[in-house]
């Protein structure tokens, strides 16, 4: 007879009939129970059979401060009464916190739970969950009832617990249930293995290597063209924008595919033959003649690498064109050798020359026509604006959380030879996808911000792959200027500059992964209550990769996962939301996106009206640079939309009017950018910005890396160079005063108040400092008779 049946009857007998069959049904438990606690040799055994199976898979341990304990509350009281009560007797608490007390602390059960993967951290919370679920149960099942009572009265040993305790431990730690499970759905060892329709074909690859303004897209655009069906991947939806725009212009019907948008070019909306698409968009299930992707370099991108990492080993086309620098060549080769393709490298050089300058710019009076100053922080973006409006001179202003369509339009108005705008004040976002007509390229600063594959944020001069990106945006082949110039805005960059420009570009080691909605889903359904974000960090945990790869960081889909953490979504449903692409930066941003799911959680759709109501449409134009900033969020929200539309098009039914409403909004984001220094004016004048104090802030944290970079650089020189000669004496060098001046940092008004206030400063301290005071203020001791 089973336990449960047998505990089952004993509780239905009659209690006259329950004494006479106390021992036959007492004697019936303990032979049921005691295989399970047995002899601690037993189980002992039993462990070390599991820990060297496990061993011999050769995985890592994993990181056990990611297990979140779930909750087991303790029994209540039951409807059959306390079973083990009655076939035994009551516990005496007392006794059984005794008794679980020296349970803990037994080194035999430490290292049997160590072998059953409950390292010291789990083993304690496991106990401490263990301990309450026994001690505030109303009514314990009859098993661990039995075993206890038989502890208290030497009849067990307290080693018996054990299978108790392990079972209550994976309950609160299902993970322990299934780690082998887990490792093989995270095991990211072959990922070539995972297209089967591209190991189907043998692929013919391309690199096209070259520096920027090399020709290497032109040629590998060229193949696309002539092909009777062609694919390309480009980094940015202006890239895709640009080659769906030149696709069509030449005569070939090609569609326009990006996370906010697709647009089909046959009448009858079926798919054209050629698509322009992002990276992250392509199909790798679709058969083309051509495939072309742009910046293949951008597989080690801690955040966005595996969506190359996918094209390059899924796409399914006879001819694979690769664009990119020569430091991807290496990873690329040995990639295409696990699926067994060969890679054809056709090396570019660049088109114009281009050439560092000797002297820094130092001043904004020294700007000329086609220059471009580039920042790498808005306020910086702003303080230089300003200054160049203060000079009579006009600038256009491009930066990356700008609109595309401000963008193009900014740079429209810089190219234009008829408009008076003649100078672009940019970030490092005209690095890629933007058509410039640039003499000289000028870095305002060599720091840069970074996220690094932890996801921690990093302050240090820019890479060499980034500076020579920016600078060979200067004296572009189809530009007026066929000769590029670079410098710094500072002396003291410009060694450095020359320094990062002429390091050898470091080749790429790995290429990034991520897991797929499938591989998360399967994790889940081991893991049922698991939060997604703990889920996310449980899988890279316990992933495997080959050397040639990584697991992408995964900060922005955990913070997102976080945020909707609360709304009632199924998994497939919060993933897709979890993806979807925001600024965390941005607060309006971020609640949006909780806004829309709990709407999509309550099954109610997010009309056209409603978002209207949302937004609080229609919003007025900028009148200071927050109400600019708050604009360009209202357009994040509104790009967001239209990417869940193409997910949950029942949900989000009316994309075509609010991409209608994103083009009016556009608009009214281009007339504040082309009034930025106004904007900028009322900002300082009503306190809003202060980018004198942001401006020495910066200047203030970043000083120390400039000075050690340049000082490094500086050590490196011939005694005999100009870095090395001593600064001119008797005046030979410009004052203070007078490099502030030119640096626009200072006027010749502001200069005039400053001395009068130091003037007053010098005579309030003469009067200060006269015997009895120091010049601070402070009563000075007087004097002893030898002191003199």
């Amino acid at each position: 007879m089973s336990f449960s049946r047998c505990a089952l009857l004993w509780a239905r007998l009659p209690a006259g009939r329950r004494a006479g069959h106390r021992a036959a049904v007492c004697s019936a438990l303990r032979a049921h129970v005691e295989p399970l606690p047995g002899a601690l040799g037993r189980v002992s055994a039993v462990a070390a059979s599991s820990s060297s199976s496990s061993a011999s898979g050769g995985s890592k341990a994993p990181n056990t401060s990611l297990f979140v304990p779930l909750t087991v509350k303790p029994q209540g009281p039951s409807a059959d009464g306390d079973v083990g009560a009655e076939l035994t007797r009551p516990l005496d608490k007392n006794e059984v916190k005794k008794i679980l007390d020296k349970f803990y602390k037994r080194k035999e059960i430490q290292k049997l739970g160590a072998d059953y993967g409950l390292d010291a951290r789990l083993f304690h919370q496991a106990f401490i969950s263990f301990r309450n679920y026994i001690m505030q149960s109303h009514s314990l099942d009859v098993d661990i009832h039995i075993i206890l009572n038989d502890i208290c009265f030497s009849a067990a040993h307290v080693d018996d617990l054990f299978p108790f305790f392990l079972r209550h431990a994976k309950q609160i730690f299902p993970v322990l249930e299934c780690k082998d499970d887990l490792r093989k759905i995270s095991d990211l060892r072959i990922p070539p293995n995972w297209y089967p329709e591209a190991r189907a074909i043998q692929r013919k690859i391309i690199f096209h290597s070259g520096p920027t303004n090399s020709g290497k897209t032109y040629h590998a655009i060229q193949k696309y063209l002539s092909a009777k069906s062609g694919v390309y991947c480009g980094p940015l939806k202006l890239l895709a924008h640009e080659i769906f725009e030149k696709s069509n212009a030449a005569g070939v019907p090609c569609d326009l595919v990006t996370g906010e948008e697709r647009v089909t070019v046959e009448p009858d909306g079926k798919q054209a033959a050629h698509v322009a698409c992002t990276v992250e968009m392509c199909s790798v299930t679709t058969p083309y003649e051509v495939a072309v992707i742009d910046e293949i370099q951008m597989i080690k991108d801690p955040a966005r690498g595996w969506a190359w990492t996918r094209a390059l080993l899924g796409l399914c086309a006879e001819e694979v064109h690769l664009c990119g620098e020569s430091a991807a060549i290496d990873l690329v080769t040995e990639l295409m050798y696990t699926t067994g393709e060969e890679v054809e490298v056709r090396n570019y050089k660049r088109l114009t020359p281009i050439s560092v300058l000797d002297h820094a710019l130092e001043s904004l009076d020294n700007l000329r026509p086609g220059d471009c100053i580039v920042c790498f922080s808005k306020n910086d973006i702003y303080s230089v604006s300003r200054q160049i409006e203060i000079r009579g001179l006009e600038s256009a202003v491009i930066y990356g959380s700008l609109p595309p369509g401000t963008k193009l339009a900014q740079a429209k108005k810089f190219n234009d030879p008829d408009d008076p705008c003649k100078i672009l004040v940019a970030t490092d976002a005209i690095g890629m996808g933007l058509n410039l007509s640039i003499r000289r390229i000028i870095f305002y600063s060599l720091i840069k911000p970074t996220i690094n594959e932890k996801g921690e944020k990093e302050i240090e001069p820019i890479t060499t792959s980034q500076a020579l990106q920016i600078a060979g945006r200067a004296g572009r082949f189809s530009s007026k200027y066929k000769e590029g110039e670079v410098t710094t805005m500072n002396r003291e960059d410009l060694n450095l500059l020359k320094e990062i420009l002429n390091r050898p570009v470091d080749p790429i080691k790995a290429a990034g992964l991520h897991p797929t909605a499938e591989q998360i889903e399967m994790f889940a359904y081991h893991l049922p209550d698991t939060t997604l974000s703990n889920l996310i960090d449980i899988f890279v945990d316990f992933s495997q990769v080959d050397g040639q790869y990584f697991v992408c960081n995964m900060d922005d889909f955990k913070f997102s996962a976080e945020l909707i953490q609360h709304i009632p979504l199924s998994l497939r449903v919060r993933y897709v939301f979890c993806t979807a692409p925001i600024n965390k930066k941005q607060p309006f941003v971020c609640s949006s996106l909780l806004q829309f799911a709990r709407q999509y959680s309550r099954n109610e759709p997010l009309t056209f009206s409603w978002l209207r109501r949302y937004i609080k449409w229609p919003l007025l134009p900028p009148k200071n640079i927050k109400d600019l900033m708050d604009l360009e969020a209202v357009h994040d929200v509104l790009d967001l939309y239209l990417w869940l539309s193409y997910r949950f098009i029942d949900m989000f039914p009316d994309a075509s009017l609010i991409r209608d409403l994103q083009k009016e909004l556009d608009g009214i984001i281009q007339d504040g950018v082309h009034n930025i220094t106004k904007l900028i004016k009322i900002s300082e004048s009503h306190k809003l910005l202060n980018l004198e104090s942001l401006s020495a802030e910066n200047r203030s944290r970043l000083s120390g890396t400039l000075k050690s970079q340049a000082r490094r650089v500086r050590g490196t020189k011939t005694v005999g160079s100009k870095a090395a000669e001593p600064p001119v004496p008797n005046g030979g060098e410009k004052s203070l005063a007078s490099r502030l001046v030119q640096q626009g940092l200072l006027t010749a008004d502001m200069l005039k108040q400053l001395e009068k206030e130091w003037l007053t400063q010098r005579t309030d301290g003469k009067e200060r400092t006269e015997p009895g005071t120091y010049a601070k203020g402070t009563r000075r001791k007087k004097k002893e008779p030898d002191s003199d």
